[in-house]
């Protein structure tokens, strides 16, 4: 982080942190893999208590998914995933097993004691443990529960499994990311990040501080249904709002736009660069830093004209933006409020001085303060600072993503007041 302009709040040594914007919530996260638990961890950056149920020795699917993996103190790799800890920062882990009645018992006691409750099991499939929507209501009405599976809670596709490269595909989205089939490395596509799971943890965070907002006049909780498959389609947008009204179906056609030109990457003399110019004022502005006259061509002094002569304006432009080196183009146009970057790989962008001054890469410790128990060979965590920014209260750093069980002893002795002799028994019986 950054001393100008930190994307979190940290506590100074000693003090305690700052509540957040839901400090006062209480979120018991039953989720796995990546949509789920985004939207715990929005929840949890937020300041919401966030305690997570894992399977004991197992835990979440993506602690095991590596490469890449941590490495320990020495520089030697683990077993231990790093995307795991891409969105389970801010959150306490507990190991129950529930599939043992003590088990179910554990998380029921904890569900009375909660606010939210976020799964995101089969359709049906928590039923079986008295851990579904209608048992736990009537243990808490105001409980929030919200289920995330990937067709929805109905429909003729309810009780199948649904993942993100499932329905980029199913969605159409896949459909239109890519080269055209004409091109060179022409096909479809999935995005490069499971972004059908990060929109609907989005989604998903949404939703349930809509439903807290409806129970400070109701005083109840609700259900809240949240398919994968449905958040594609929302997130088609205008390509999906243009088929709707013109039934025409549209295609691959690259980093080009369909709509807008030109708004696409362009060759430099020593790589590639973006140019995202939206409007007339930006491309007149583009011709006069370039030195040339194409904003008084007719076909090209409008957008539309633009995009109807697009197979004859880009291939000038790329004659033109070839001359010079990326920078150049950058700072040359940077002052004109033409729109225009470089195309960065991941440590580029990371190493960005507005990156950096944003604060966007944040590191934390497991165990701050104290060594690490034996067997757990990671203590430091980096990972990337929510981009939400409340001038009152901001996001807050308080737990690092956590090793598995980390904090189990502490929750249900917290919240439960399960003893130690009482803790014994359940570890010895493997319920914990």
């Amino acid at each position: 982080m950054t001393a100008s302009d930190p994307a979190t709040s940290s506590a100074p040594h000693g003090a305690a942190p700052r509540a957040g914007a839901l400090g006062h919530l209480r979120v018991l996260d039953l989720s796995r893999v990546l949509a789920g638990p985004w939207c715990t961890q929005n929840l949890a950056d937020m300041g919401a208590d966030v305690i997570k149920i894992e399977k004991p020795g197992e835990g979440d699917d993506t602690r095991h998914w590596g490469p890449p993996f941590f490495a320990d103190a020495a520089g030697t790799p683990t077993e231990h995933a790093c995307y795991f800890a891409a969105c389970n920062r801010n959150k306490r882990s507990v190991t129950v097993d529930m599939a043992t009645p003590e088990g179910q018992e554990l998380i029921r006691e904890l569900a009375r004691q909660s606010d939210v409750l976020v799964e995101n099991f089969k359709t049906g499939g928590l039923a079986r443990y008295g851990l579904d929507y209608e048992s736990l209501r009537n243990l808490n009405p105001r409980l929030i529960y919200c289920s995330v599976t990937g067709f929805g809670q109905t429909g003729p596709y309810a009780q199948r499994a649904g993942y993100d490269l499932l329905v980029q595909a199913m969605s159409g989205l896949m459909s239109i990311t890519g080269r055209a089939d004409s091109e060179p490395g022409g096909g479809p596509l999935r995005v490069g990040v499971a972004v059908i799971d990060l929109f609907t943890g989005m989604y998903a965070t949404s939703a349930i501080l809509s439903a807290l907002e409806a129970r400070h006049h109701t005083g109840r909780g609700q259900h809240i249904d949240m398919a994968l498959l449905d958040v594609a389609m929302a997130v088609l947008a205008n390509q999906g709002t243009g088929y709707l009204n013109s039934g025409s179906v549209p295609g691959r056609q690259g980093n080009t736009h369909p709509s807008v030109v030109p708004y696409q990457d362009f060759p430099t003399a020593d790589g590639n660069m973006l140019l995202a110019i939206g409007n007339d004022g930006q491309f007149a502005r583009f011709c006069a830093a370039a030195g040339v006259d194409w904003a008084k061509d007719t076909r090209f002094a409008t957008n539309a004209g633009r995009v109807t002569h697009r197979e004859i304006l880009v291939p000038l432009m790329a004659a033109i933006t070839r001359t010079r080196p990326t920078a150049d183009w950058i700072n040359l146009l940077e002052d004109k409020a033409v729109p225009c970057g470089p195309i960065n790989h991941i440590g580029q962008a990371f190493d960005d001085p507005q990156v950096q001054h944003r604060g966007l890469r944040v590191e934390q410790e497991r165990y701050p303060g104290a060594q690490p128990p034996a067997g757990e060979h990671i203590n430091r965590v980096v990972t990337t600072a929510s981009p939400m920014r409340l001038s009152d209260t901001p996001p807050t750093l308080r737990h690092a993503p956590p090793a598995l069980g980390q904090h189990t002893e502490q929750v249900l002795r917290e919240h439960l007041g399960v003893d130690a002799q009482r803790m014994a028994a359940l570890r010895a019986k493997g319920v914990v």
